[in-house]
């Protein structure tokens, strides 16, 4: 009698659990977030795997852009709630007056982004009058552009050619004699040729800060819902934890994310810094750095003015939204 009593019991458990399981489930708010293939990403690749989002309210699917230009124009349709890519991506919707708002700095590209040249080139005023294929529209350009000034060259000294940040790879072979893209599309292309063709004539290591990805979201989603933005941040932050404390199960996760090995993770890691929350507010601050948006965001929108993108850089207070990242600080 016991035994059927504890049973009965057991199943009454059970079929509660799974009914506040079926509740909650329901209860979750969905999150479209468009994305790239970029090693910084790694923690919401894991957040995702792992059902790191689901335990804050939230299911979020990341959708793939292979031309990141797209986004803005996804967020603004409702495709898409937000997406995380690089600064300059919002700079110039904002400018161009749609409402985007950064809520979270998450990593600076420290190496994984890189112009690679045929090894006959020697340095980068050596690019001038030939073909070098890169996206015009997304963070790649301002790469470009920054060495470039640095060798003492403008854009039209180059025959420059359109492209994604996928597509380099296909233009180089066609004729290109140099590229600029970001991980894992780098490693691919000095593959190229056997590996014995083409090598980095300069990376973002030399340009600390100029190339900050970020997660944002239209300022009427913030309005709207910002629990589950700011669920979306705890979640990828719990990614993040696990990245650190199981390494070698993470990078299994990320590698099945961007379709590269494990030991490639690995050595893409070295490229990046993931800012931790400790940082993340002082890229809020006007600080004459490059771990400021306001020093970043006058360079690029600088850049941007100069190439006939934008007319004007934007308030960079009108690009970010500094509540999300205020609460995690007070409850660190």
């Amino acid at each position: 009698m016991l035994a059927r009593s504890l049973r009965g019991f057991t199943l009454m458990v059970c079929a509660a659990a799974l009914s506040f399981a079926s509740i909650a489930s329901h209860a979750e708010t969905k999150i479209r977030l468009g994305t790239v293939a970029w090693i910084g990403y790694a923690p919401f690749y894991v957040a995702v795997a792992k059902g790191f989002f689901a335990k804050h309210g939230v299911k979020v699917e990341l959708q793939d852009f292979p031309d990141p230009a797209l986004i803005p124009t996804a967020v603004k349709s409702g495709g898409i709630q937000g997406a995380m890519y690089t600064y300059d991506l919002v700079i110039t919707a904002v400018a161009k007056g749609q409402s985007l708002k950064v809520v979270m700095p998450i990593d600076y590209s420290n190496g994984a982004d890189a112009l690679i040249a045929e090894k006959s080139i020697t340095s980068v005023a050596q690019l001038k009058g030939k073909k070098v294929a890169y996206p015009f529209s997304t963070c790649d350009n301002l790469l470009v552009v920054y060495a470039l000034e640095k060798a003492g060259l403008k854009e039209s000294d180059i025959q420059g050619i359109d492209s994604t940040p996928e597509n380099v790879a296909a233009a180089m072979t066609a004729g290109a004699v140099a590229g600029a893209t970001y991980e894992p599309n780098i490693t691919q292309i000095l593959k190229l040729g056997g590996g014995g063709k083409y090598k980095v004539l300069m990376d973002s290591s030399a340009a600390p800060g100029l190339i900050t990805d970020v997660l944002f979201f239209d300022d009427a989603f913030l309005a709207k819902d910002p629990k589950s933005v700011q669920a979306v941040i705890r979640g990828y932050l719990d990614g993040m934890a696990f990245l650190k404390a199981k390494p070698d199960e993470a990078r299994k996760i990320v590698a099945k994310a961007m379709g590269v090995t494990a030991d490639e993770v690995k050595a893409q890691q070295k490229g990046v810094y993931n800012i931790p929350v400790p940082e993340m507010m002082g890229y809020f601050q006007k600080r004459d750095d490059s771990k400021s948006l306001y020093k970043v965001g006058a360079g690029i929108g600088d850049i941007l003015a100069k190439r006939g993108q934008i007319e004007s850089t934007p308030k960079i207070e009108d690009t970010f939204d500094t509540r999300f990242v205020a609460e995690l600080g007070k409850t660190k």
